[in-house]
């Protein structure tokens, strides 16, 4: 069985890696001062529903309306491109969604989930960017669940694979890591901020939907849909506007700290420059 999640894992990646061999040449530069490319990936859809709350409401529909919101949001905060991996209800393997991000050169890459647990008073925010460990049990059960959306999959990444280790070792080393860890920390923050929403703490997991982005790459899960409140709160158009101009708000925080870095963040096996 850990043979079989470990084929099923490395697939993700090198479908990822190989349509993003282009784009990673980008990344032994240095980062443009610029984002100007941003991808954002509606997570679910089709068959694969996600989550889905007590009154019925699916995950796949509030990401999608989420993220159509969120286009909007950012470009009116700045020019850019946005694209997303998903318009309609269909669904997209993992490894295309961010191989579609590394194709178009994106610069940014954000993943938008709703989170459910089994106690259905769990509520909040947490943000993610891609690492072998888990921060804690709770982060390696959400990992487990989005993670099943691969092909093939119906739990969760093991952790035990000496091969999987070496592989998210490396990309923390040569895939933007320094630089998603504080692309997590500024959405997270602004997210907060603007819908007072508990926190739950920006953490990191091994996200098949993350492996193989040669960019800064995200996972928000913006409310728990297990949760009956929550539930009610996300599927409120307002709502969701008002997290959509967050992430975009912390999208802007990012985009300002590269700028001010002028270029000196290396993402190509050294450590980030401060």
């Amino acid at each position: 069985m850990r043979k079989f999640f470990t084929i099923a894992f490395l697939s993700v990646f090198w479908l990822s890696f190989i349509s993003g061999e282009a784009a990673a040449i980008k990344g032994s530069a240095a980062i443009d001062d610029e984002v100007q490319v941003i991808v954002i990936d509606p997570g679910h859809g089709g068959d694969d529903t996600g989550a889905k709350g007590p009154s019925g409401v699916e995950e796949k529909e509030i990401t999608l309306k989420v993220a159509l919101r969120l286009v909007e949001a950012l470009k009116e905060r700045f020019d850019c491109r946005v694209l997303l991996t998903r318009t309609t209800d269909v669904f997209i393997p993992l490894g295309e969604r961010t191989a579609f991000a590394n194709s178009n050169k994106a610069d940014l890459f954000i993943s938008i989930h709703v989170n459910a647990a089994p106690n259905r008073d769990a509520r909040g925010v947490e943000t993610f960017f891609l690492s072998f460990e888990s921060t804690d049990e709770d982060a390696r059960r959400v990992a487990a669940f989005e993670n099943s959306a691969s092909a093939g999959m119906s739990s969760g990444i093991s952790e035990d694979s000496g091969d999987l280790k070496d592989i998210l070792l490396d990309l923390a080393n040569t895939m933007s890591h320094h630089e998603s860890s504080r692309l997590a920390e500024v959405i997270h923050t602004s997210v907060l901020g603007s819908t007072g929403r508990e926190n739950r703490g920006v953490k990191q997991a091994p996200f098949s939907v993350l492996v193989g982005a040669t960019m800064p790459a995200v996972l928000v899960e913006v409310g728990f849909i297990s949760n009956p409140s929550e539930e009610k709160w996300l599927s409120s158009g307002k709502d969701q506007a008002r997290i959509a101009e967050a992430i975009a708000e912390g999208v802007m925080s990012f985009k300002n700290i590269i700028t001010r870095k002028r270029g000196y963040i290396e993402i190509s096996g050294k450590a980030a420059q401060e």
